[in-house]
């Protein structure tokens, strides 16, 4: 973690996140790092579809026809964090941490991560196994920095 923050002093690039699953887990998580105010621009919690729609502007007809967990949602959810936020490199988590709400379609533990750079944007589609909330969450963070050290090396 120490090693993401300094990379990206290092190059001068801003990061903002937009999470759902992981309640604002990586916003705390890089925050904790000693210097991330010179890298860290914005986080924000959509929770709620509603947030995301007011908050995002993602369509209500995506989350309509996808869900709020899908590839859709998260696309669009990268998409429109990155021009609310102008940073450099901006990340969105939309997923079901458990230990309810989950169905044969999308059970506890899928989860879509967005990371945009530039004009290059990567979605990814995770299915952790555990089925304990705070180890879903923290698999996610884990899993979203991964993608951030590796689009930014």
């Amino acid at each position: 973690m120490k090693s993401l923050i300094k990379l990206l002093i290092k190059k001068k690039l801003k990061i903002s996140s937009a999470e759902s699953c992981t309640g604002g887990l990586l916003a705390s998580t890089i925050t904790s790092i000693s210097g991330a105010s010179r890298i860290f621009n914005l986080g924000l919690v959509t929770y709620s579809n509603q947030t995301k729609i007011e908050i995002l502007k993602v369509n209500k007809n995506i989350i309509r026809k996808y869900g709020a967990v899908s590839h859709e949602c998260c696309l669009a959810m990268v998409q429109n964090l990155s021009k609310i936020s102008k940073a450099n490199i901006n990340v969105s988590i939309t997923g079901i941490a458990g230990p309810r709400g989950g169905t044969k379609q999308k059970p506890v533990g899928l989860v879509y991560i967005g990371v945009k750079k530039g004009n290059k944007t990567q979605i990814i589609k995770c299915l952790f196994k555990s089925k304990k909330r705070s180890s879903i969450q923290k698999a996610t963070v884990k899993k979203a920095l991964d993608l951030v050290l590796r689009i930014t090396k």
